[in-house]
């Protein structure tokens, strides 16, 4: 209803604009020499603006459907740029308005050209205003936060350089994370976020929600229960953690869910979080930073060195004569060469070497008693 109103109302108004103008048609020279009477001036500008309405009639769809695709794009835009830096941008472009006002004042004298000339320069220096202060953003915000109340010697009142060692001053500015799938079903992006060590905002684009609940519905009870699980963990990170989660509705013009969040993170300059091996070396070989929680884990275990003493359980064998398989309560696998014959007990073991790997650590030992009777 409201686009028929909008359509019938600009066809009215382009009406009128081109019967105003055909109307003031009149006072030229070629006009007046074909002689065309007060009635026929009427008649024509009836005619041309029955003519604007018309073109205007049939314009309107293309118009709106282009003004409906910048407005979204804008959108898209502006959404991730933080306020800071959009109050900072508009100061700047009107600073440089202002001078290119100034600037634009002589030159309009300027014969012909000089009223051109004029706008051109605002619109540069406008333009030039506003790209400056964003670049210079880092720059405007550590002049802005040294603008205190001061002392009697010119100092901030409260600076304390003067008894104590400089305080690091923080550029960082917000860097979004794109969420795959993978790391939203593993669930540990939850408690990584509860920890406080990952700053948002968080980016969920829609189609990974979609993949989402199609791994959701699956027939399949294992992907099922996989699927409901992510959904509950992306729950659970909107409603119980203090963190900006925000959900990309638009689509990305590639076929793959990976290339898509590629794609996604290059145009939004953040990085992508992840446990798929593939799409972390895609991201690395496009350019894309890659935050692996794999990685992380790996990271934060406790390290194992050559020599130390453990007692671990024997689950099953190995993949060559007589190794035994170990775990340790984070996961990390021990490989018991000649503990084949302890399944199911409670081993003392020491660790022989230690392999780190993209997919983990491994760690390699031998029963303590045999190497108490190598020793004797």
């Amino acid at each position: 209803m409201l686009r028929k109103a909008t359509k019938i109302i600009s066809v009215l108004i382009a009406v009128v604009l081109g019967f105003q103008i055909f109307r003031m048609m009149d006072n030229l020279d070629v006009i007046r020499e074909m002689q065309i009477g007060p009635a026929g001036m009427l008649g024509v500008s009836i005619v041309g603006g029955a003519v604007c309405g018309l073109i205007f009639y049939f314009l309107f769809p293309v118009l709106i459907r282009n003004i409906v695709q910048l407005s979204s794009w804008l959108e898209k835009k502006m959404k991730i740029i933080p306020t800071q830096d959009m109050i900072i941008g508009s100061g700047g472009f009107l600073v440089g308005l202002i001078l290119g006002v100034l600037l634009s004042i002589p030159m309009s004298r300027i014969p012909w050209i000089g009223v051109y000339l004029a706008l051109v320069v605002t619109i540069v220096m406008g333009y030039l205003g506003a790209v400056v202060s964003y670049n210079r953003k880092d720059d405007i915000n550590n002049f802005l936060s040294g603008m205190g109340s001061r002392d009697k010697y010119g100092r901030n009142e409260d600076d304390t350089s003067q008894y104590s060692l400089p305080a690091v001053k923080s550029n960082r500015s917000r860097v979004v994370k794109v969420l795959d799938t993978s790391v939203i079903i593993d669930g540990r992006i939850s408690d990584v976020c509860k920890t406080g060590f990952l700053e948002g905002p968080l980016i969920i684009p829609s189609f990974v929600l979609e993949e989402l609940r199609h791994i959701a519905d699956s027939s399949d009870l294992l992907k099922r229960n996989r699927g409901r699980r992510g959904l509950d963990i992306l729950n659970k990170i909107q409603k119980e953690l203090d963190i900006e989660v925000e959900i990309y509705e638009g689509d990305v013009d590639e076929a793959e869910v990976d290339s898509k969040l590629v794609k996604l993170a290059k145009e939004l300059k953040g990085k992508v979080i992840t446990n798929d091996y593939n799409l972390n070396k895609v991201a690395q070989l496009q350019g894309v930073p890659v935050l692996n929680i794999n990685e992380l884990a790996n990271a934060v275990k406790p390290v194992v060195l050559p020599g130390e003493e453990m007692a671990v359980k024997v689950i099953k064998d190995g993949k060559e004569v007589d190794q035994g398989v170990a775990y340790l309560d984070d996961g990390t696998m021990i490989v018991v060469d000649g503990g084949k014959r302890h399944i199911g007990e409670k081993l003392e073991v020491m660790v022989t070497s230690v392999l780190q790997t993209a997919a983990g650590r491994m760690i390699f030992a031998k029963p303590k008693y045999q190497l108490d009777k190598s020793h004797a």
